[in-house]
C-alpha cells in the first residue's frame, strides 16, 4: 500500500488512515501486524509504530491465512443479480447486515451466502468476512459484490484501493443542495463543481464518544474522503432526491457528508438531525410518512468494475425499492 496526502507521520496512524477499508483492518490488527514483523518498508521489517513515514512511501502488510469459517451457513432468499465461478452480485434488500457482529451474529449477507456458494467464497478477508470486499449499511439497499474465488477477492480490493469502481446511490436529503446556498459555500470542505455538482471532502473518523458512528475530521486526522452529489429533483424546496457518487468508499461515508453539508438524509436517526417535513408545505399524509420512513432513505443504485478475471467491464443497475418509491411519490404529490 501507497501513503497518500496529508500523511500522519507515524507508521500505526498512517497505516490506519491509508489500508483499504476493503482489508477490514482494524487499528488494533495493524499494531499487532507490526509487532509481529508483518509489515515492511523496501524489503525492511518494521516493528515500531512510532516509525516516521512520509507520503508516498510504499509498505507491504503481510496477511496471515484466513481462520476457518465458524458463521453458521443459512438458508436465506438472496437477489442474485449476477453470478459466475468468480463472483456474485447481489441486490440486498433493508435490514440485512452484510456480516455477522456480536449484535448480529446470524440472519446475515455472510450466512445467507455460505448457504448458496458452500466452499466457494473467498476467504481473504478473514473468518467474519468470507468473500466480502466492500460493505452498505444494514438499512441501505442496493447493489453489492462480493468475490467467489481468491483471484476475484485480489482483483476488486485493487479496483476498490484505486477508486475505479463505479458507485452511485440514490438519496432522498432534507433541504435542496444548491450552489447558490451561502451556508454550503461556507461550509468547510464543501464546494461545487461545474454542472452545480456538490463535492464535500473531509477526513473521517469513528466519533470520539460513540465508536458506532463516524465523526468529520481535519489536519490529516481520519480516512480522507470524498462524495459528489447532483440534485435530480426537489420538492418544495424542502427536500430533494439527489444522486451520490463516492471518490472514496468509508464507513457511512454518504451518511456523515451530506449531514456535514447540512443535508441529511431522511430517516437516518443517526446524522439525520432533527429537521422535519412540514405538513403546510407537504401535506399530513405526505410529511407524517418522510418524517416517519424508519430508515435511511439510501439506495446503491449503480455498481460498475472490470471483471477482476476476464477484464470484461461490468455495470449493474437496481430500481428503488418500494419504500423509497412511495417516499418519493407523496413528496411529489402523486
Amino acid at each position: 500500500m501507497i501513503l497518500g496526502e496529508d500523511c500522519p507521520p507515524r507508521l500505526d496512524k498512517a497505516l490506519a488512515a491509508f489500508v483499504p477499508e476493503e482489508a477490514a483492518l482494524s487499528r488494533s490488527r495493524l499494531m499487532k501486524m507490526i509487532a509481529e514483523g508483518d509489515v515492511s518498508r523496501g524489503g525492511v521489517v518494521v516493528t515500531d509504530p512510532k516509525t516516521k513515514v512520509a507520503e508516498g512511501e510504499s509498505f507491504d502488510l503481510r496477511l496471515a491465512p484466513a481462520a476457518p469459517v465458524e458463521t453458521l451457513a443459512e438458508a436465506i432468499p438472496l437477489n442474485v443479480v449476477w453470478e459466475d465461478g468468480d463472483l456474485i452480485v447481489i441486490d440486498k434488500p433493508a435490514g440485512m447486515v452484510v456480516h455477522p457482529a456480536p449484535g448480529s451474529p446470524s440472519g446475515t449477507l455472510v450466512n445467507a451466502l455460505l448457504a448458496h456458494c458452500g466452499d466457494t467464497l473467498s476467504g481473504i478477508g478473514g473468518e467474519r468476512r468470507p468473500g466480502i470486499v466492500h460493505r452498505i449499511d444494514k438499512d441501505t439497499t442496493g447493489l453489492l459484490v462480493v468475490a467467489k474465488s481468491d483471484r476475484a477477492h485480489h482483483g476488486l480490493a485493487a479496483q476498490f484501493e484505486a477508486h475505479s469502481v463505479n458507485r452511485h446511490y440514490l438519496a432522498v436529503v432534507h433541504g435542496v443542495p444548491s450552489a447558490h446556498d451561502p451556508r454550503l459555500r461556507g461550509t468547510r470542505g464543501v464546494g461545487f463543481e461545474t454542472g452545480g455538482i456538490l463535492r464535500i471532502a473531509t477526513g473521517l473518523a469513528r466519533h470520539k464518544t460513540d465508536r458506532q458512528r463516524q465523526a468529520v475530521v481535519w489536519d490529516g486526522q481520519g480516512r480522507h474522503a470524498v462524495t459528489r452529489a447532483r440534485v435530480l429533483d426537489s420538492f418544495h424546496g424542502a427536500a430533494a432526491l439527489v444522486e451520490c457518487w463516492l471518490e472514496t468508499g468509508r464507513t457511512h461515508q454518504i451518511r456523515v457528508h451530506m449531514a456535514h453539508a447540512g443535508h441529511g438524509l431522511l430517516g437516518d436517526q443517526t446524522y439525520g438531525g432533527k429537521r422535519k417535513l412540514s405538513p403546510k408545505l407537504f401535506g399530513e399524509a405526505a410529511a407524517d410518512l418522510g418524517n416517519a420512513f424508519p430508515r435511511q432513505a439510501l439506495h446503491a443504485a449503480t455498481l460498475g468494475f472490470a471483471h477482476p478475471v476476464t477484464g470484461e467491464h461490468l455495470e449493474f443497475a437496481s430500481p428503488l425499492p418500494q419504500d423509497m418509491q412511495t417516499l418519493l411519490a407523496a413528496l411529489r404529490g402523486s
